[in-house]
């Protein structure tokens, strides 16, 4: 396991706390969202992620892709040049973090009612 504050320098922390430190990452509505579309659904360009179910705003989007590359998180990749057009692939250290996810979906299934896990694509 890789330590946060060394890959993450400028990560504003609220503590020494991993689980926080974590929080600090991925802890906002929609990042794990994100990274759950990529390495989950291979879904890697904007579109995908606004077609996604939650329905994500495009400015909200945006924002999040940018702190998940800045965070070293995602990579981005132009995948057309006029207009420049970006795809979105996960790092290690965000591919480290799909056990989690997946954990999360298998928690919610056996603890709240009305939810189903979808087939992931891996």
């Amino acid at each position: 396991m890789r330590f946060v504050a060394k890959l993450y320098p400028s990560v504003s922390k609220r503590s020494r706390c991993p689980i926080a430190t974590t929080l600090d990452l991925v802890g906002d509505k929609w990042s794990l969202l994100i990274l759950r579309d990529i390495g989950l659904f291979g879904r890697h360009r904007n579109k995908d992620f606004q077609q996604a179910g939650e329905g994500i705003p495009s400015n909200i989007l945006a924002n999040r892709l940018k702190s998940l590359v800045a965070n070293g998180l995602l990579q981005k990749r132009l995948y057309q040049n006029h207009p420049p057009r970006y795809e979105y692939h996960l790092t290690a250290a965000g591919r480290d973090l799909l056990p989690v996810i997946k954990a999360m979906s298998a928690w919610a299934k056996t603890h709240v009612a009305g939810v189903e896990i979808p087939r992931f694509r891996r």
